[in-house]
């Protein structure tokens, strides 16, 4: 027998940088900041990311571009990483994520792609506590409660039996 079922993930929208709490504000820019510093030869699509952890401090990435494209790195991960590295013990509480092309930022949002995502799903088990995800954008910036809302059907610690 077939169920049909509806899943929903929740975002709040907003429509420009003044409408967010402060600390939202002050990720955006850190990130758009790293987005400055993005190797991306390639592709031109410049990504940063600013990752608050619980102790306030604030860890930048961008994204690293190679050849061959398949050894690059993303910019989410690259906060992420840098930020389990050099504070193991500290949770992450928030994510913001920008990116600019050759016209500018992005009218947006922003999105991580699968990868970032399931990245996202394990820091959140890691530290069991969701992430507020924030996702820039010229025209649309949208905030997340947790990376189910981005991967509502991950693979997670308890999907390996």
């Amino acid at each position: 027998m077939m169920h049909k079922r509806t899943y929903q993930i929740f975002a709040d929208e907003y429509e420009n940088l003044a409408d967010l709490m402060e600390v939202d504000r002050q990720l955006i820019l850190k990130a758009r900041e790293a987005s400055e510093n993005a190797y991306a030869p390639y592709s031109k699509f410049l990504v940063g990311a600013a990752v608050l952890l619980a102790n306030g401090e604030i860890i930048k990435g961008n994204n690293q571009e190679n050849a061959d494209f398949t050894d690059g790195l993303c910019a989410e991960r690259v906060a992420l990483f840098y930020a389990h590295a050099t504070y193991p013990n500290i949770a992450v509480e928030a994510l913001a994520v920008t990116a600019k092309n050759s016209n500018g930022l992005i009218a947006g949002p922003a999105q991580p792609c699968g990868s970032c995502r399931q990245v996202l799903v394990e820091t959140e088990s890691r530290y069991k506590q969701p992430i507020r995800l924030i996702l820039d954008g010229a025209v649309k910036i949208m905030v997340l409660n947790g990376a189910d809302n981005l991967l509502p059907f991950a693979f997670k610690p308890g999907s390996l039996g």
